[in-house]
């Protein structure tokens, strides 16, 4: 039987990376880990931000990725890349940007929650977690089918 080799995380696309967060998450609250769970799902968030923002700038340009991977540095986070990308890029599309602007408040949500844990060292609970998580998975599902109508975030076999 073959080995199946692992393609380093770097090499990994945006919704693999996405994927592969979202499966660590369910075993961190599998093992009642509440607050690596939520910042877990916050990666998650922004991945499916940077996704979306790689989307957009392929569709209206040519920009070489390094300055796509620039931006998204410069954007700062989650409500970064919806505050100064996704919601501006969109607003030429008034569906899209309706979206974004829900999912940008969405957003925020997800930051506040991660930012406390990460930032002030706050701890969370159970309900907070199934509160964050489910905000995370509305987010990441919403905004990827934006661009991948089909895509569907698969829980961990575990």
């Amino acid at each position: 039987m073959a080995t199946k080799t692992k393609k380093p995380y770097q090499e990994l696309t945006d919704l693999e990376k996405l994927q592969k967060q979202w499966h660590k998450l369910s075993g961190l609250h599998t093992r009642e880990e509440w607050s690596a769970a939520i910042v877990r799902a916050a990666t998650a968030a922004e991945i499916a931000a940077n996704f979306a923002v790689r989307q957009e700038f392929a569709t209206r340009s040519q920009l070489d990725s390094k300055f796509v991977d620039s931006v998204l540095r410069w954007a700062n986070g989650l409500a970064g890349k919806l505050t100064h990308l996704l919601v501006p890029l969109s607003a030429t599309e008034k569906t899209k940007h309706k979206k974004m602007r829900t999912l940008e408040k969405l957003a925020g949500t997800i930051n506040t929650k991660r930012n406390a844990i990460a930032h002030q060292g706050e701890f969370c609970n159970e309900t907070e977690a199934k509160a964050a998580i489910k905000a995370a998975r509305t987010f990441i599902t919403d905004l990827i089918q934006l661009y991948e109508p089909s895509f569907n975030l698969e829980e961990s076999k575990h």
